[in-house]
């Protein structure tokens, strides 16, 4: 299912997610070129401003990720992407109107509490906005920051699975959660 963010603007205290544009490409390179961070999310950190390019591209073309910046500044300090669930065509889930989430923040904002704040802002747009039945996200065993974030906001086990890594070239254990709209609005 896909999901355009185009015009929507979600704020908080601390934090504005919005769509991605083309003057966001620094602040970008800035924290996707830090060793280990985008590996936490399955793709290799960037080692030149052209990729980074070819991916804001891609953000900017595709318009499911949402830009996480700061509210004092609005610089993007992190990405937020709504993606298709591992639940579509799978035995159980049958008629479920769901979509990942998948979010990558700035090594010097974790921490902070930034990214369940901004998880929570996702949640409320998908559930009260445009009445997502589930909403779905998963983590890398070794990622304990993504776990906490997932345990933070409230999501449910599912099972374990094998997420394709087609940026590094390899398939990696994944731990699959899900929360439905009725835990979130509850």
């Amino acid at each position: 299912m896909a999901i355009d963010i185009t015009g929507a603007v979600l704020e908080s205290d601390r934090l504005r997610l919005r769509a991605w544009r083309d003057g966001d490409l620094d602040a970008f390179y800035q924290y996707a070129s830090v060793p280990g961070v985008g590996e936490m999310a399955g793709w290799p950190h960037h080692t030149n401003k052209e990729i980074t390019r070819a991916v804001l591209n891609d953000f900017m073309e595709h318009k499911n990720v949402f830009a996480v910046c700061l509210n004092e500044d609005d610089r993007a300090i992190g990405s937020l992407g709504i993606h298709r669930s591992w639940t579509e065509g799978r035995s159980g889930y049958e008629g479920l109107k769901a979509v990942e989430i998948g979010y990558v923040l700035s090594k010097a904002h974790w921490g902070k509490g930034l990214m369940p704040e901004a998880v929570r802002l996702v949640l409320s747009y998908l559930f009260e906005d445009l009445n997502m039945d589930a909403v779905t996200v998963g983590h890398f065993p070794e990622n304990t920051q993504s776990r906490r974030v997932i345990e933070k906001c409230g999501f449910v086990f599912a099972e374990n699975g094998i997420f394709h890594a087609a940026n590094l070239g390899k398939d990696i254990p994944e731990m699959r959660y899900i929360m439905k709209a009725n835990d979130f609005l509850s």
